[in-house]
């Protein structure tokens, strides 16, 4: 087959795929790796004893993706590499819109707690079947898994996504003061107070142990107080701000802002907390 005509069909094929990839991965870095990957089986295969070359484009990319999101679980030694927060210039194919919206990065980190609190196999049939509607018969080949095993993990995915919190602008004063009440005990030591204002089944994320994403370092309201509480002595150097759009803090010494931590709230209680590592960008003051 003529390797130019084949290039071609892939140039057409990669926006799609680019897009794919990021909302796996949530990392444009990662996506085009993955994306490229693609290309090189491509080039090595005989794309004409392929019956569809889309599908096996797809298929190849998200056992790429799916291997990348299982490697970031067992390797957490290497140094974080740059914050990615732009959009694919590609949108989603013909999945839910809603399911598309869900998954925009300007949503702020309560999506991206639940999805990065997903397993691997969760996330894929998720992305793939309910926004880029692959069918489950293909997103059971590439799980390795039955049609019925993957619609069993795209239907727990989804409970996890649709029960997630979205970030309210307008309810940014209620926020704020949940945050300023866990500030508040915080600089207190008081782990009842704090508690008081985690969700039992908080998650304290960090984004400093992986080169993309972030990962689950504590989860349950006792396990996330006590963690918070190793820095009371230093909270005097916390203050409010907003983190990637919603209520959170900023620890700055000498106007040199060194981290931030994102809150996620639902029902007056913080559901989840992401430590930034790297804020440049993500942080300015309330105004």
């Amino acid at each position: 087959m003529d390797k130019n005509w084949l290039a071609a069909r892939f140039e057409k094929q990669r926006p799609r795929l680019r897009a794919i990839a990021y909302r796996m991965l949530g990392s444009l870095t990662e996506a085009d790796d993955a994306v490229q990957e693609s290309w090189v089986r491509l080039s090595r295969t005989d794309a004409g004893e392929l019956e569809s070359l889309d599908g096996w484009l797809t298929t190849v990319v998200s056992r790429e993706c799916l291997r990348i999101l299982r490697t970031r679980r067992t390797r957490r030694e290497e140094p974080l590499g740059d914050l990615v927060s732009e959009e694919p210039a590609a949108g989603p194919g013909p999945g839910d819109p809603e399911a598309e919206a869900l998954l925009a990065d300007s949503l702020g980190p309560a999506l991206r707690v639940v999805l990065d609190a997903l397993g691997p196999p969760e996330r894929l049939a998720f992305v793939l079947h309910d926004v880029f509607a692959v069918p489950f018969d293909q997103v059971a080949v590439i799980l390795d898994r039955s049609p019925a095993a993957a619609r069993q993990l795209a239907s727990r995915a989804r409970r996890r996504v649709q029960g997630s919190p979205v970030p309210d602008q307008a309810d940014q004063p209620r926020q704020r003061r949940i945050v300023d009440a866990f500030l508040t005990a915080l600089r207190a030591g008081d782990f009842g107070d704090l508690v008081a204002v985690l969700d039992p089944e908080v998650v304290l994320l960090d984004d400093s142990v992986l080169p993309h994403g972030s990962v689950p370092v504590k989860q349950g309201a006792p396990e996330v107080a006590r963690y918070a509480l190793r820095y009371t002595v230093s909270a005097r150097f916390v203050r409010p701000a907003l983190v990637k759009g919603v209520p959170g803090l900023v620890i700055a010494v000498r106007s040199r802002v060194l981290g931030a931590l994102a809150f996620a709230i639902n029902d007056d209680q913080v559901t989840a907390i992401e430590m930034v590592a790297h804020p440049a960008g993500h942080v300015r003051e309330y105004g």
